[in-house]
């Protein structure tokens, strides 16, 4: 059998995707202007990648490689993204046996959990990357409380009840109460992000910014409470950030590629017209300090350290002209983000370029790769050895 087989992903219109960066990686015309929000690569039943055959036809990726542990994505956050939290690997199987012995539909509007699968989630930025991710450490919130006069009711809330008490106080608030305490502090932001005088290194940006995208009918999203609560992290091309089961988190903007368990469980809390249930959210919830570890691909074989072993992702960058060669252990997708290369595995050789950027890579190989321009590639797996 062939070591190298074309994949095409499967293209989500979310409607906080951007208009232009996928659809160019996939060399894709969007004269309608639609959002292309995320591209997926793997055999969740959502979105199941298919692979050219010999015969030229398309064929569903796990009858190739069988089912895949992971998920690979590529995103463009234009629009905020939702705040949420993924639940543990054995919350996730009863939650979802759960849902299914209600009689709640997997494609109905009000299912939480969508797979009996956690989902741990890895993204390295493409471009400069804002997201919020964790709750701060203790000294720095109470100075964000403090600071900010519409949220100092919290301080003795935190003071006396910790995060949990904190977090609870400002999803369950009616929301009438929610407008109430946030409409004064809104509007004296607003002016401010009209004019351009607030920086994207300040949540006040980004309180703005979800109170113009987010507010219906008037009322103001409870979500920006967290933009103050969580960590602020700017992350520059090529760094990572790692975010596991009950760490809350929500993507700001700029481009990413993300691998995850194969899953897709999101327990949503704010910044979203998706389902939102607060009662779920709060039970997977680590109601815990997150000080922010960015990572950095590592010199010797280009993989980001993790704590899961559903999925491995490396990085490979090579100048025109550079040769590298990947053992591949177990079924990998190979993804070129900038540039083309050539892979070859025995006869049989392919092109990765703008247009198709990506391959299924079957076991037991050697792919030899030679950059025909200056390329970037991430290689996702269960694991992999390069030399």
């Amino acid at each position: 059998m062939d070591a190298i087989w074309p994949l095409r992903g499967v293209v989500k219109h979310y409607d906080w995707g951007g208009r232009q960066y996928i659809a160019g990686l996939l060399s894709e015309k969007n004269n309608e202007e639609k959002p292309f929000a995320e591209y997926w690569m793997g055999t969740h039943p959502q979105g199941m990648s298919v692979v050219a055959t010999a015969a030229g036809e398309w064929m569903p990726l796990n009858h190739m490689a069988g089912e895949l542990s992971f998920l690979y994505k590529v995103l463009d956050v234009s629009s905020m993204l939702s705040i949420q939290v993924h639940p543990s690997k054995e919350a996730a199987k009863y939650e979802f046996d759960r849902e299914n012995q209600l009689g709640i539909s997997l494609d109905a509007p009000h299912r939480n959990y969508k797979d009996a699968n956690h989902k741990p989630e890895l993204m390295v930025a493409l471009s400069r990357f804002w997201l919020l991710h964790g709750f701060q450490e203790p000294a720095l919130l109470r100075r964000t409380l403090m600071h900010t006069a519409a949220l100092q009711f919290l301080l003795p809330v935190f003071e006396q009840g910790g995060y949990e008490s904190l977090y609870r106080t400002v999803m369950e608030m009616p929301q009438a109460q929610v407008d109430l305490r946030l409409r004064s502090h809104v509007d004296s932001i607003l002016p401010l992000y009209s004019l351009h005088q607030l920086s994207k290194d300040h949540p006040d940006f980004w309180a703005a910014r979800a109170a113009i995208e987010f507010s219906q009918a008037g009322h103001i999203d409870r979500g920006i409470f967290s933009i103050y609560l969580f960590n602020l992290v700017q992350l520059e091309p090529g760094e990572a950030i790692f975010q596991d089961a009950g760490v809350p988190h929500a993507y700001l903007e700029g481009q990413n590629v993300e691998i995850m368990a194969n899953s897709d469980n999101v327990l949503r809390g704010g910044l979203t017209s998706k389902h939102i249930d607060v009662g779920e959210l709060i039970k997977h919830v680590r109601f815990e300090p997150v000080i922010p570890r960015v990572l950095h691909a590592a010199p010797s074989d280009g993989a980001f350290d993790i704590p899961v072993d559903d999925f491995r992702l490396s990085q490979l960058t090579l100048n025109k002209g550079a040769l590298h060669t990947l053992r591949v252990d177990t079924p990998s997708i190979l993804l070129c983000m900038q540039g083309s290369v050539e892979l070859r595995a025995g006869e049989r050789t392919f092109l990765l370029k703008q247009g198709q950027p990506a391959a299924l890579l079957l076991p037991g190989y050697d792919i030899a790769i030679k950059a025909v321009s200056d390329a970037l590639l991430f290689s996702a797996t269960t694991g992999f050895h390069s030399r």
